[in-house]
């Protein structure tokens, strides 16, 4: 099940990690904050859109399987140590709002880039992936900065 959820969050079978691919770099690269946060977050959308149905599987099957409950627990702290590196990254920048430190960062990303959300958006609600990525980088934009 491990090997089937990293391929929908990579979109292949390479054995190169999310955050060592070409479209994590262009992130890391671009200068202006409001486009590395869109870049971020139109990545986070397509994953999403691979990943989400099976996240919800093993996120409800995770009470009835220990197996499944131990999945559940890795792809979580997968997902924590990605939402850090990037708060940490954006952080690093030096342009956020005053105040704004990793951990708080790192909370809003992984609130806003839950699965719960994007069902609740996408799946319940019918909003395109397009139409999420674009409320995605609207909330992050406005959490980060102060405009």
């Amino acid at each position: 099940m491990k090997a089937v959820f990293d391929v929908a969050i990579a979109g292949d079978d390479d054995p190169v990690p999310v955050a060592d691919r070409p479209e994590v770099q262009r992130i890391r690269d671009e200068p202006d904050l409001r486009a590395k946060i869109r870049l971020y977050a139109e990545g986070a959308a397509e994953r999403a859109g691979r990943a989400a149905r099976l996240q919800l599987a093993l996120r409800d099957g995770a009470a009835a399987d220990p197996a499944v409950e131990e999945l559940w627990r890795t792809v979580q702290a997968e997902r924590l140590a990605g939402t850090t590196g990037v708060a940490r990254h954006l952080v690093d920048t030096g342009r956020l709002r005053a105040g704004a430190g990793v951990e708080e960062v790192r909370d809003v990303l992984w609130t806003c880039l839950s699965v719960e959300v994007y069902d609740l958006l996408v799946l319940q609600r019918g909003w395109t992936r397009e139409a999420y990525a674009d409320w995605l980088t609207r909330t992050l934009v406005a959490f980060v900065t102060d405009a």
